[in-house]
């Protein structure tokens, strides 16, 4: 299988095997005008099994949103065919936006302009806690 490489965009790396529609959901990708490659399932010595995105467009990514979804990710930001950084993720201490608390009681739910807040409690199992309510994140 060939994937071209990309002249100008971004190269999101070591995402874990199977996630990577998931990425392309939350950082709305098919909105983008550019080509969009997904490899799910390449082998990797580091992980076993990874996908990769391959966005050839000029993008700026929402760094929470894909820390959130796989903190293990790396962004590689390719300049006239070449790596001109490498960023790598961690899990966001506030996310905004992206979850939505399941509390029908919390006031998120209720003042619908008000914007969903969660915050990390438990680094650990990646648990998150509604700012207002301190409801658990639910998958």
């Amino acid at each position: 299988m060939n994937v071209d490489s990309i002249k100008n965009g971004i190269v999101i790396d070591h995402i874990t095997a199977g996630k990577s529609m998931e990425v392309y959901t939350y950082l709305n990708l098919e909105e983008i005008c550019g080509s969009v490659a997904i490899i799910k399932n390449v082998t990797s010595r580091k992980m076993g099994k990874k996908d990769i995105i391959k966005i050839d467009a000029k993008l700026d990514i929402d760094l929470d949103v894909l820390g959130y979804i796989d903190p293990d990710a790396t962004i590689n930001i390719i300049k006239d065919g070449n790596i001109v950084e490498k960023k790598h993720l961690a899990l966001p201490e506030i996310i905004k936006g992206v979850i939505k608390c399941k509390n029908p009681r919390c006031i998120s739910i209720c003042e619908q302009e008000l914007e969903h807040i969660f915050k990390l409690t438990d680094k650990e199992n990646r648990i998150y806690r509604c700012f207002y309510c301190e409801s658990k994140k639910s998958d």
